[in-house]
């Protein structure tokens, strides 16, 4: 998206950081449905068990969570859809909700379901948004900057689900947000589609928006994020960014055993070897075991030879694994 509208100086960011959260804790109460007499009430169950994290001005923080780690409640509390059971939050330094009527003109969001009126036009829909924003942006500027220039006088009912999911970013972006909470924002869309979201987001931060990202594509946060933070069980287990998260986890290298060497000849120091039908290398200096890989190879094909560096993926997984 092109726009040569800029934030006015009244706008500018009141505190250092776009979001802080210190201390969040969110707990919920538990059924008592199936309580007998005599016995005590359940425990509450905590869902996020005492997080901080900052995201600043002009950043994309991707926050990433494995499933039930408290990601959902997270991005709800920060959004001012509900009151932290402890902790503090500040948007724009003001707290979400005390200072709602303050934060909101200030903020996109586009949450993991939403609805629109199902007789209306993708026009219609976006008119009405436009007339309770106080900065907009022109309607057909930013239909046409998710892709749905040829689609405004289609009601929402018979949009696809991507097509929808776009005009849902059209209307949290409309109103030049100086931020802008992502949940899942691309879920349901096509890979094209996914890829011109993400040249959409990237112009907006170069405009200045601070984004909150949600996502289950992995591909998205390292291709989006400044920094990354990943939760497991109500607590943030990781973060930094890409390059700090990868940081200790190791390479990998694998290719098919071959019949006419031995692997007693093949020396990497701090490698770790495992073969059987595949031979697999983990390890941490990456370019210099390919080179002892290949020169111990020789003339000999390795055949389906991979090799790649640590990836968040792999970061997430053994995250998402423990027990």
């Amino acid at each position: 998206m092109t726009t040569t509208q800029h934030r006015p100086d009244s706008r500018k960011p009141t505190t250092e950081d776009a979001i802080v959260v210190r201390g969040l804790r969110r707990s919920y109460s538990q059924s008592r449905t199936s309580l007998m007499p005599g016995r005590k009430a359940p425990e509450p169950f905590e869902a996020v068990k005492g997080i901080d994290l900052t995201v600043r001005h002009g950043e994309v923080f991707a926050l990433l969570g494995t499933n039930g780690a408290g990601k959902t409640s997270t991005v709800e509390l920060i959004e001012g859809l509900g009151a932290p059971t402890a902790g503090t939050i500040e948007v724009l330094g003001h707290d979400p909700i005390r200072d709602r009527n303050v934060i909101r003109p200030r903020t996109g969001v586009v949450l993991q379901n939403s609805g629109f009126p199902p007789a209306l036009t993708a026009r219609e829909i976006a008119k009405m948004w436009h007339g309770t924003l106080s900065r907009p942006l022109p309607i057909d500027d930013i239909l046409a900057a998710v892709d749905l220039a040829d689609r405004t006088d289609v009601e929402s009912s018979k949009l696809s689900g991507g097509e929808r999911r776009r005009l849902d970013i059209a209307l949290a972006i409309m109103g030049q947000p100086d931020v802008l909470i992502l949940d899942e924002p691309t879920t349901g869309l096509d890979p094209e589609s996914r890829r011109n979201v993400w040249t959409l987001i990237e112009s907006l931060v170069g405009l200045g928006t601070s984004v909150l990202l949600t996502t289950h594509y992995l591909e998205e946060a390292e291709r989006l994020a400044d920094r990354i933070a990943i939760m497991h069980r109500g607590l943030i287990a990781r973060d930094g960014t890409l390059a700090e998260i990868v940081a200790d986890a190791p390479a990998h290298i694998s290719f098919a055993r071959p019949e006419s060497l031995s692997l007693t000849d093949l020396t990497l120091p701090g490698a770790t070897i495992n073969a059987d039908d595949i031979v697999r290398i983990e390890t941490h200096t990456l370019q210099d075991s390919l080179r002892l890989v290949l020169d111990w190879a020789g003339p000999t094909e390795l055949v389906g030879l991979d090799a790649r560096s640590a990836s968040l993926e792999q970061v997430f997984l053994a995250i998402a694994d423990r027990r």
